[in-house]
């Protein structure tokens, strides 16, 4: 039953849907199956396994409250056929909870008050609206608790308000028209007007809620809940009241007229705040999943970004008055010396810190230099190049920081590094994600990156369920080398975790390193099942058998046998060999199990062993004689490099401390819905300054017509 939902929600084949569930529910990743398994899901992506894993836990949550609601109506002594048969058909959260509210145990209310006091029946006759003089009615129900006829209707319109309320046909024909024509409002507070200055686009602002963008809703919750402003969703109150008014009131006599004031008090006092409470609570989910959406794509792209490779390296974290940290990395990333230097205001001792680092640069043979962006990062790139002349080899980048203090104060920088101060273990990170983007930044939590907007307001359960997906995706794509690579690392890689990371670097410490991925099968605690789950993302090089530094799964290795034997040649001479590789016909290898789409990824790999999807770092510059805000003037064009992506456009680094927005109106002369569908992270771009506004710190881009 659960698959067919899946299948009519995501349109995908119901066939594609069952097995994707099996490996699913059987341990398998998503990483996995969609890399290993596309026989079986007809060569779904991780996007698509994604999507019904998720939907296929958001269906397991309902079936579990629905039992949590069956069960409190049996505890009730509820035995409504229509009912239980309602709730058992019912796939729609808001709907189970709809049929469930009228029965859900409350606590005393107006109306449970009114039927302690006889009252129920008197409602029962205004429901029926038949009576065309309720206060002679009314005095039949007048008793020690209830002192007239007025207070007995008054009680009565209590319990039909009630009633109303928890009907689902009125209900839903208010959510329906908050979801057509809901209006949110933000209205500044007053007294908080100075403080919140920056939230000023938000003072007195209403629009549609269902065209306002994720971006505004999320900062206008975050000002709301600082103070700054109030927020309120609302509707048409007359024209909702009027459609209840069509549902509830059947004539035009007096019992008429007091269901249709019990139709306003239900409206005002119990559906509309309860409906306004959904649909913020609904909006503001729509608005996570856009953020975290966004945030994912670019961290997925910060993490792929092309790593400098195995090069000796100086790291330089800038500073000005505590000076710059500089490091030497070795190939692997080891540290080999640190120092301080001190070549900016106040000291200027600009002639030692030049020494220092021509020194370190002859010593090491040091082939690149990475300098945080941070805080005198511009700075210290042109003393940095400064030094090193003109006709230097020695490439210098310009590294984004973010997230390196986090890691420098982290628990792991501390094991790593126990000895040094937080400010170098800083800049040995600045310098190792230079050298390897991924392999550093996974030691680091993902949020921290800062590639995303507002991922402090967002479901932080959502957020770090996503990003960890992200992470593990970026990870299992590119390959992990399986004797280098840090536990942080391996605890990525699909079927391992942060237990199997450890002991595997525990066994290569012990062992010396492994020769082929069939000894991964001795690390304590690695079963059939994680080896199957993760051999095909660990690499080994130089190792017994080349195919284990190829993304080619160990369970396939029989199959490339077969072709080197067809061809009587080594399986070495196939990989070197695109001649060779070209005799192969893959249809000769089809058997039940393994089809066209698994051969065809097994000849890709077989052409690349190894090799990095990442590319290689680039070496960018940004223009000289701009140091700050001050220096930007209207129509210059600069250089930049982006370095977040919204919906709303991107942002770019000039190189000055204040990141320049381009809007997504001004990214190319045509109509795109999303900045990403033209633009990556990392990507080095050419853009006009189109506004400096110095007082707010705002920068206005353009990339058209550039």
């Amino acid at each position: 039953m659960l698959e067919k939902l899946i299948h009519q929600n995501l349109s995908i084949s119901e066939k594609q849907v069952r097995a994707t569930v099996n490996l699913l529910e059987g341990g398998a990743t998503i990483p996995f199956i969609s890399r290993y398994r596309k026989e079986a899901t007809g060569s779904l992506d991780e996007t698509e396994v994604g999507a019904i894993q998720g939907e296929l836990k958001r269906l397991n949550e309902l079936v579990q409250r629905r039992e949590t609601i069956l069960k409190s109506l049996e505890e009730q002594g509820i035995t409504d056929e229509k009912l239980i048969r309602e709730i058992n058909q019912c796939w729609d959260t808001t709907a189970l909870e709809d049929l469930y509210l009228p029965h859900k145990p409350k606590r005393k209310t107006r109306a449970t008050k009114a039927k302690e006091r006889g009252l129920e029946p008197l409602a029962k006759i205004l429901m029926l609206q038949q009576e065309n003089n309720v206060f002679q009615c009314a005095k039949k129900y007048i008793n020690a608790d209830v002192e007239n006829e007025e207070a007995a209707l008054q009680g009565a319109r209590d319990i039909v308000a009630e009633w109303i309320s928890e009907n689902s046909i009125a209900r839903d024909a208010v959510r329906q028209f908050y979801k057509r024509s809901a209006t949110i409002s933000a209205k500044v507070n007053e007294s908080k007007k100075a403080e919140g200055a920056k939230y000023r686009d938000y003072f007195d602002l209403t629009e549609s809620l269902k065209k306002c963008p994720s971006h505004r809703l999320l900062a206008m919750r975050r000002a709301e809940q600082e103070g700054i402003i109030r927020l309120s969703i609302f509707i048409d109150d007359e024209r909702a009241i009027d459609k209840l008014d069509r549902i509830f009131v059947k004539n035009n006599s007096e019992a008429g007229d007091q269901v249709y004031e019990a139709i306003k008090d239900a409206y005002k006092r119990l559906i509309s705040p309860s409906i306004e409470t959904e649909f913020r609570r609904l909006s503001k989910e729509a608005a996570d999943k856009e953020a975290i959406a966004v945030f994912s794509e670019n961290l997925k792209q910060l993490l792929l970004a092309a790593p400098l490779g195995q090069k000796a390296t100086i790291a330089i974290d800038p500073g000005f008055r505590t000076g710059c940290k500089v490091v030497c990395l070795d190939e692997r990333g080891n540290l080999l010396e640190n120092s301080t230097i001190f070549p900016h205001p106040p000291q200027s001792s600009i002639g030692n810190a030049s020494d220092t680092i021509y020194n370190l640069v002859r010593k090491y043979n040091v082939q690149a230099i990475a300098i945080g962006n941070g805080t005198a990062g511009r700075e210290t790139e042109r003393f940095v190049k400064l030094t090193l002349g003109k006709k230097s080899n020695v490439d210098v980048f310009m590294v984004n920081e973010a997230g390196a203090s986090i890691y420098s104060a982290s628990s792991v920088a501390r094991k790593e590094f126990p000895d040094l101060d937080l400010t170098v273990r800083g800049a040995i990170s600045i310098g190792r994600r230079l050298m390897d983007p991924l392999a550093e930044l996974v030691k680091i939590d993902p949020k921290s990156i800062g590639v995303g907007q507002y991922q402090h307001d967002v479901d932080q359960l959502m957020l770090k369920d996503t990003l960890d997906q992200v992470v593990s995706s970026a990870v299992n794509q590119v390959g992990v080398n399986l004797n280098t690579a840090s536990h942080h690392l391996l605890r990525y890689v699909s079927g391992i975790g942060p237990k199997l990371a450890e002991n595997i670097t525990a066994f290569r410490k012990e062992n010396g390193g492994f020769h082929s991925r069939k000894e991964l099968k001795k690390v304590k605690g690695l079963g059939a099942k994680a080896f199957e789950q993760s051999a095909g993302f660990l690499r080994i090089s130089n190792g017994e058998n080349p195919l284990d530094n190829s993304a080619v799964h160990p369970e396939s290795y029989s199959i490339v046998k077969k072709m080197a034997k067809d061809l009587k040649q080594p399986i070495e001479s196939i990989i070197d060999n695109k001649g060779i590789r070209n005799e192969i016909k893959i249809t000769n290898y089809v058997t039940d199990k393994v089809g066209i789409p698994t051969l065809k990824d097994i000849l890709s790999e077989l052409e690349k062993p190894g090799l990095d999807p990442r590319g290689n770092a680039e070496v960018f510059s940004f223009a000289e004689g701009i140091n700050d805000i001050h220096d930007l003037k209207t129509d210059m064009i600069v250089p930049g490099v982006i370095t977040n992506l919204t919906k709303f456009g991107a942002f770019v680094d000039i190189g000055i401390k204040e990141n320049g927005l381009v809007h997504i109106s001004q990214i190319v002369n045509r109509f795109i819905k999303d900045p990403a569908e033209v633009l990556k992270l990392d990507q080095k771009v050419q853009v006009k300054i189109v506004e400096v506004d110095k007082e707010r710190k705002r920068i206005q881009l353009t990339m058209k017509d550039i």
